[in-house]
């Protein structure tokens, strides 16, 4: 009797029937399926990402050198406009050499000169005016102070440097002499962080 227990079991695990046998090496070939069928799509999903990565770092180099290219250009179109100025100072100053007439030469650079200033206006660029006006830092660089008893203290008596804005922003301070009152003390120009001793001019 146990030789043919021992029989009838044989290539069974201990204490299981056929049919859990049977069912187990099932369950095991489809979990190997599954397994490989998961490898497959982690292997897909890491060659999509690799190739979105190159992409995405094409990508990035052609920004930089739109972006580079922009910036190395940015004054193309300002440059091509002053050229034809440019020309027109080459032309002045030749023909000043042998010019007899400075009166006809000076009303021609001065058309130079306002045909120069339309350009940059057209950028944005505008002159500010100073003189007659309350000594402003954010508008003004101090070189002196002057005593003067016909303006206030602290007004701008004398614009040795024009200021320019670009649109609302000020592109360069205006240099500029300010009025001191006769009866005021030394100080440090406001904003200009240095002393004066030049009061009496």
């Amino acid at each position: 009797m146990d030789e043919e227990k021992n029989t009838s079991s044989a290539g069974t695990e201990p204490g299981s029937t056929p049919a859990e046998h049977s069912g187990a090496a099932l369950q095991i070939q489809e979990l190997q399926a599954r397994i490989e069928e998961l490898q497959r799509s982690a292997d897909s999903t890491r060659d999509q990402l690799l190739r979105k990565a190159a992409e995405f770092e094409n990508y990035r180099r052609r920004v930089e050198n739109d972006i580079a290219n922009i910036v190395k250009n940015a004054n193309e179109g300002l440059i091509t406009a002053l050229l034809p100025i440019l020309n027109d100072f080459v032309r002045s100053l030749a023909q000043g050499k042998e010019a007899k007439d400075s009166d006809a030469f000076y009303k021609g650079v001065e058309l130079i000169y306002t045909k120069l200033l339309r350009v940059l206006e057209q950028q944005g660029l505008t002159p500010f005016d100073s003189v007659g006006k309350p000594f402003d830092v954010d508008y003004h660089d101090a070189l002196l102070q002057v005593v003067r008893n016909d303006v206030p203290h602290h007004t701008v008596v004398e614009e040795v440097e024009r200021g320019y804005k670009l649109r609302e922003k000020v592109l360069r301070h205006a240099k500029v002499i300010v009025s001191s009152a006769p009866d005021a003390p030394e100080e440090a120009i406001p904003g200009n962080g240095e002393e004066t001793n030049d009061k009496g001019k």
